[in-house]
C-alpha cells in the first residue's frame, strides 16, 4: 500500500474533512455519550467540529489524507469557540452530558500546559481506512512540526483504544477526568525531541 500524503487542508477541503470527522467519531464514547441519538450526532457533530477545532481551516494547521483521515490542530495562543461550544452543549446535547458535561470540560481544562503548546482538539480516521496506519501518519506529520520548532503538544483522549498510538508518539499521560456516568478522557502531553 502507497504511503498516504498528508496535506493542509484548505476552506475547500472542509466540509469533505468534517464528513470524516463525523464518521471518524460515530462510535466515540465521548460524542456518543454527548450525543446518543444518531440523528443529534449527525445533526449537531458538524457544529463541534467547527466550535472546537474550525480554526484549524484558518490557520493552516489542519492535516489531512483526503477522504481517510483529519487531525485539527490549533497552533500556540489559537483556542477553541468555547461560546459556540457551550451554546452547543446547552441546545443539543443529552440531559445527562449538561449536567456532567461543565465539569468535564473544567477538569480537561486544568490540564492543559500553561506554555504556549500546539492542541489537538480531533484526530480521526474514517472507520473504512481505520487499521491502515493513517492515524500514525497524521501525528509523524505534526511531531516534525513541534520538535523541529521546541513546542509542546496536548491532546485529550477520549477514546483509550488510542491511547497506545498517542503514547508511540511521545504523548505521556498526565491523568484521567471523569464526571458521573461521563467517559474516561485522558489527558496526554509531548515534549518536543531534540533533532
Amino acid at each position: 500500500m502507497p504511503i498516504e500524503t498528508v496535506q493542509i487542508a484548505t476552506a475547500a477541503d472542509k466540509a469533505a474533512a468534517t464528513a470524516v470527522l463525523t464518521l471518524a467519531f460515530s462510535g466515540d464514547p465521548a460524542a456518543r455519550w454527548t450525543w446518543p441519538d444518531p440523528k443529534s450526532y449527525l445533526g449537531a457533530f458538524p457544529r463541534f467540529v467547527e466550535a472546537f477545532g474550525g480554526a484549524a481551516f484558518h490557520k493552516g494547521s489542519a492535516h489531512y489524507v483526503p477522504g481517510a483521515g483529519v487531525a485539527l490542530w490549533l497552533p500556540p495562543d489559537v483556542d477553541s469557540d468555547e461560546a459556540a461550544m457551550m451554546e452547543l452543549m446547552r441546545t443539543t446535547a443529552d440531559p445527562a452530558t449538561a449536567s456532567d458535561g461543565p465539569q468535564v470540560m473544567q477538569q480537561m481544562m486544568s490540564y492543559h500546559p500553561r506554555e504556549p503548546h500546539w492542541y489537538l482538539p480531533l484526530l480521526g480516521v474514517d472507520p473504512a481506512r481505520q487499521g491502515q496506519g493513517l492515524g500514525a501518519r497524521l501525528l509523524e506529520h505534526a511531531n516534525d512540526v513541534f520538535d523541529r520548532d521546541g513546542v509542546v503538544a496536548y491532546l485529550e483522549s477520549s477514546n483509550t483504544r488510542n491511547i497506545g498510538l498517542y503514547q508511540r508518539h511521545g504523548f505521556e499521560i498526565l491523568g484521567t477526568v471523569q464526571v458521573g456516568r461521563s467517559p474516561v478522557i485522558t489527558p496526554m502531553r509531548r515534549d518536543p525531541r531534540r533533532r
